[in-house]
């Protein structure tokens, strides 16, 4: 009888483990979308804007099909990229590229700075990264502000480096905003709004922390580079001040010695802002 209730308990244990592993592996390799809304008295027409974060030189199955088919169902106007295309641990960029090359194909109003990976790797320079991409047709915005124009509203778009690398510089990516315009800041680290005490910016989008990968109900993630346990800004929306706005996204891939998304599923940002009213 003994031995009977042993042998019900491993099947339950391992059961149980085969569900977990079962939906690890879907939470990492079933991205989902999240959409987002931010008001502006600044834009008269809505602005979609595609965010994808974190890819870590990733590939989905299927050639990425499912990620790509949903960017097209999408339809933003623009895309943005908020770091950490690759690990730092990458030896070449044939995924990253290849789903760049597919992402200009559906759009070709891409965006995208440098995270802490791209600055990491040695053996990929980042200023060969980002060269490549340029040619690619990417935008890429190191310490570098755009005036552009999105369906008839004139807005900046301005991106920092990696702020752990000691290469971001805030006052040279803004220098030439125009205050009246609706402006966009992309920096890889949510860190930025603990470095700058007021950062006179409509809406900041960024990543790197993977939502902590594990949430847990009611606490939500534990841990996130830069912030240590608990962290303030980790998934989601953050009211900063009445004029400024922080999106961080969880981001498609994971870190590659960490690879498990616990109630935090691989996600890319559909972030519309529209006119208030």
């Amino acid at each position: 009888m003994k031995f009977s209730k042993n042998i019900l308990w491993i099947s339950f244990f391992a059961i149980l483990i085969f569900i977990l592993v079962l939906y690890i592996y879907y939470e990492v390799n079933c991205p989902t979308f999240k959409k987002i809304e931010v008001k502006s008295n600044k834009i008269k027409n809505d602005i979609r804007i595609l965010q994808i974060s974190d890819y870590h030189n990733k590939k989905f199955k299927n050639e990425n099909r499912a990620v790509l088919d949903e960017v097209k169902n999408l339809k933003s106007d623009i895309i943005v990229i908020t770091g950490d295309l690759i690990n730092r641990s990458s030896e070449n960029c044939d995924n990253a590229y290849n789903f760049i090359k597919e992402l200009i194909k559906i759009n070709p109003n891409v965006y995208f700075i440098n995270g802490n990976h791209e600055r990491d790797n040695i053996n990929i320079p980042a200023d060969e990264l980002d060269l490549n991409l340029s040619k690619l047709g990417v935008r890429v915005l190191i310490n570098q502000g755009l005036k552009v124009n999105i369906n008839g509203n004139y807005i900046n778009i301005c991106g920092v480096d990696d702020i752990y690398s000691h290469n971001c510089d805030l006052s040279k990516a803004l220098y030439d905003t125009e205050s009246n315009l609706f402006t966009l800041l992309l920096s890889h680290e949510p860190d930025i709004v603990l470095k700058y005490s007021s950062i006179p910016c409509d809406l900041i989008l960024s990543g790197h922390t993977h939502g902590g990968q594990i949430r847990l109900p009611l606490i939500g993630a534990i841990i996130a580079p830069g912030q240590g346990f608990f962290p303030k800004y980790n998934k989601g929306l953050y009211k900063l001040s009445n004029d400024t706005t922080l999106y961080v996204d969880s981001g498609l891939g994971t870190a590659k010695f960490f690879p498990i998304r616990f109630l935090n599923r691989s996600q890319m940002s559909l972030i519309k802002i529209s006119q208030s009213l």
